[in-house]
C-alpha cells in the first residue's frame, strides 16, 4: 500500500509501466514512448470531452493502451476475424493490468471491476463510461493518428476507407460527433473530403 492517494499513485504506475515502451512517438519534438505518449493523448481528449471525470475514467482512459506492445498484432494471422482477437486480447489485458495497478494503489474492489469491464468494452452503448472511453479513442486516433494510418494504408480503395470512417463515426456518441467535427476542420482537405463523404452516405 502506498501513501499516495489512489488516484496518483494509479497514474503514476500506468505511466511507469507504459514508459518500458521500446517503441517511440514524437510529441512537440520530443520523443517519448508510444504507449506513453498515448496515454497522455487519452487523458488530454478525457478533459476535453468531460471536464470533471471519475477517478475510475481517468485510470481507465490512461490505461487504455497499457503495455500493448507486449501483445504484438504480428502474433495474430491477417485478417479482420483475427484483428478483433487480437483487440479483444489487448482489451482483457489492458482490464486485468489497470484493476491489479488500482488494486495495490487502494483503490476499493468495485472501481477496480468497473475499470476493467471499460476497458474491456464489454458494454459498449449500454454503459455510459465505457462509451466515453470510446469517444475518447476515437478522438485520438482521428487527431493523432489518423493521417498516418492513411498514409501507411495507401493500398486501400476508397470504399475502404469509407467503411473505416463509418465504423469509428459508428461507435461514437453525439458528443463524441460534435468534437469530431469541430476537429475536422483542420484536418489536411483529402481526409476532410474523405468524412464529409462518408457521413453524407453514411450506409454506404
Amino acid at each position: 500500500m502506498t501513501s499516495e492517494p489512489p488516484l496518483v499513485c494509479a497514474l503514476n504506475a500506468i505511466d511507469e509501466a507504459n514508459k518500458a515502451d521500446p517503441n517511440r512517438e514524437t510529441v512537440e519534438g520530443e520523443a517519448l514512448p508510444k504507449e506513453y505518449a498515448y496515454s497522455l493523448h487519452m487523458t488530454r481528449w478525457l478533459f476535453e470531452l468531460e471536464p470533471q471525470p471519475s477517478p475510475r475514467m481517468q485510470v481507465a482512459c490512461r490505461a487504455q493502451h497499457i503495455e500493448r506492445w507486449t501483445i504484438p498484432r504480428s502474433d495474430y494471422p491477417e485478417g479482420r476475424k483475427a484483428y478483433y482477437q487480437w483487440r479483444q486480447a489487448c482489451g482483457r489485458m489492458h482490464g486485468r493490468r489497470a484493476s491489479e495497478i488500482m488494486a495495490a494503489c487502494g483503490f476499493p474492489v468495485s472501481e477496480c471491476d468497473r475499470v476493467e469491464t471499460i476497458l474491456t468494452k464489454r458494454e459498449l452503448r449500454q454503459d455510459d463510461d465505457t462509451q466515453l472511453l470510446e469517444d475518447v479513442a476515437c478522438m485520438v486516433f482521428l487527431e493523432r493518428y489518423f493521417a498516418d494510418f492513411y498514409d501507411e494504408k495507401a493500398d486501400y480503395d476508397k470504399d475502404k476507407w469509407l467503411r473505416i470512417i463509418r465504423r469509428t463515426w459508428s461507435k461514437m456518441s453525439h458528443r463524441g460527433h460534435e468534437a469530431a467535427l469541430k476537429l475536422a476542420e483542420g484536418m489536411p482537405a483529402h481526409l476532410l473530403g474523405l468524412l464529409q463523404e462518408a457521413l453524407e452516405q453514411p450506409d454506404g
